[in-house]
């Protein structure tokens, strides 16, 4: 069933919160949603880089994981590893290697699909901010793996933004001060 009624009054249940009704306006469900958002977007990001095989596969990478950082967060046993940090670092570290070396800051945009990871990239750190909230609200358990994950995660968005912008032969603006 698509919906129950239950949350007309405003509130809501996860895993880790004993079956209590909590406000959907508190901390967990906050974070759960900026993590949906971010993983809806992605989604519409894969399609756009449907001709960048490359791209799309590590934008799918990237959703399971953040299913697994979500089931985490409202008290599911799931969790994400260490290892799953240390995919990300090599992604990333692989993507330094081909493209050149930052200067600065950069303008985001070059291509639509660089103007897209940048945009998931700002989401992407949002919804970090909201999980951390919640986590110091003690709205939810949150392991390390799962915190570094969610901090490396703009970090891989912003080389695959200059990744796509690199492929596709369209140099970075860096801003003008």
């Amino acid at each position: 069933m698509l919906y129950t009624g239950k949350g007309d009054k405003g509130t809501t249940t996860a895993f880790g919160c004993d079956q209590q009704r909590i406000s959907k306006s508190s901390e967990l469900p906050e974070a759960l949603g900026a993590l949906d958002e971010l993983n809806a977007f992605l989604g519409f990001v894969k399609i756009r880089s449907e001709k960048n095989t490359r791209i799309a596969s590590v934008l799918h990478e990237i959703q399971e994981a953040l299913f697994i950082v979500q089931a985490e967060i409202a008290g599911a046993d799931k969790n994400v590893g260490e290892s799953t940090v240390k995919e990300v670092e090599k992604v990333v570290n692989d993507i330094e290697k081909e493209i050149p070396k930052l200067k600065g800051f950069s303008i985001s945009g070059g291509t639509e699909l660089s103007a897209l990871l940048d945009i998931a990239r700002t989401i992407a750190r949002r919804a970090e901010r909201r999980v951390i909230a919640a986590r110091d609200a003690r709205a939810c358990k949150l392991g390390s793996a799962a915190l570094a994950y969610l901090n490396r995660l703009s970090s891989l968005l912003f080389a695959l933004a200059r990744l796509a912008n690199y492929q596709a032969g369209v140099a970075e603006e860096m801003p003008h001060y």
